[in-house]
């Protein structure tokens, strides 16, 4: 490191940072650097990462090392009262603190948080890295946080954002879909169908509808029934629905919305007595529903250890090939269905 330094005329903790890609050293001074170190053949040692990590770990008391929690939900209190948001951040801080880290939280569409700004106080705080969470509504960050994602490695949790591409931790949507249906086969089961608003499905790009329709291709003909993709209009005229139902009757229901259970009980139908509903997602208000746990903490925890990878090797910007992390959901038993004749 005292030759790099010396051949870039810097300081050997310039070198330092500028090879971690430290975003308060300019542009030049790192290429300088970076030039420097590949003419003398400058290598990092392998085992430093983990090194510096488990001094972290062990020597708490030490110089604090953070990174910064990014709340891109509309909701600015998404964190501790949204439906399934705070799975997400317990993950991340219960992944943060076993690699040494502290987490600073910002609100991204705070008024006050304009782009620049934020990029200001990352720099005045150290932090190099970034966990963005909440992304419910749609898969495109603010454009005036443009020159963040540039400077800063970042992952995102739950979907994969366009506009910029990151990298990022979700659960694997189309195999948890997959496997909801062979329990509903199980269960003796034979017409399921999918109600999904058609946006929460392009939010992930097409992966439950697309895993239903993997799941249904062994059934016969007659029993694949369409799916019903309005759910948010038939909010406000459940008609629709009742109509989309007494077209198709199916006898078990995949569904990410509780509205679905209170349309059926409106016109006489009893859980799981006449048919059955399968939550694609358990989370708060349906405790009692059979369906999918998708361990949205371990998304958080691995969307942390992505960042922690991304930071040792020195990777922050937009990736030119964004990396995917997919985590695997589990069944788990409710009172919303139950064995049919001939399971």
């Amino acid at each position: 490191m005292s030759t790099v330094a010396a051949r870039a005329g810097v300081s050997k903790n310039t070198v330092s940072l500028a090879l971690r890609h430290d975003p308060q050293i300019p542009a030049a001074t790192r290429e300088r650097v970076e030039r420097a170190a590949r003419e003398v053949g400058y290598t990092r040692n392998p085992v430093v990462a983990q090194l510096m990590t488990e001094l972290r770990k062990t020597h708490p008391g030490g110089r604090s090392r953070t990174l910064a929690l990014l709340n891109a939900n509309l909701d600015r209190q998404a964190f501790t009262r949204h439906p399934t948001v705070p799975a997400y951040v317990e993950g991340c801080r219960r992944r943060a603190a076993f690699h040494g880290y502290d987490l600073d939280e910002f609100w991204l569409h705070d008024p006050a948080l304009y782009g620049e700004q934020l990029n200001r106080v990352l720099r005045a705080r150290g932090v190099a890295g970034l966990v963005v969470v909440g992304l419910m509504k749609e898969n495109r960050l603010p454009p005036r946080f443009g020159v963040t994602w540039q400077r800063h490695s970042v992952v995102v949790t739950g979907v994969r954002t366009r506009e910029p591409t990151l990298s990022f931790a979700c659960v694997d949507h189309h195999a948890l879909v997959l496997e909801a249906m062979e329990r509903a086969r199980a269960l003796g089961y034979r017409r399921p169908a999918l109600v999904l608003e058609r946006a929460i499905d392009r939010l992930v790009d097409g992966r439950f509808s697309s895993g239903f329709w993997t799941g249904q291709e062994p059934l016969p003909a007659a029993d694949r029934v369409p799916g019903f993709d309005a759910v948010e209009a038939a909010r406000d005229t459940p008609e629709s629905f009742h109509a989309w139902f007494r077209e198709w009757r199916p006898d078990v229901i995949f569904t990410l919305h509780t509205v679905v259970r209170e349309w059926l009980e409106s016109f006489g139908l009893k859980v799981p007595r006449d048919l059955g509903l399968i939550q694609l997602e358990r989370r708060r208000g349906c405790a009692d529903w059979s369906g999918m746990e998708q361990h949205n903490d371990l998304t958080g925890e691995a969307a942390v250890d992505m960042l922690v990878s991304m930071l040792h090797n020195d990777e922050p910007g937009v990736p030119a090939f964004p990396r995917a992390t997919l985590v695997g959901a589990s069944w788990v038993d409710g009172a919303t269905t139950r064995p049919r004749s001939g399971a």
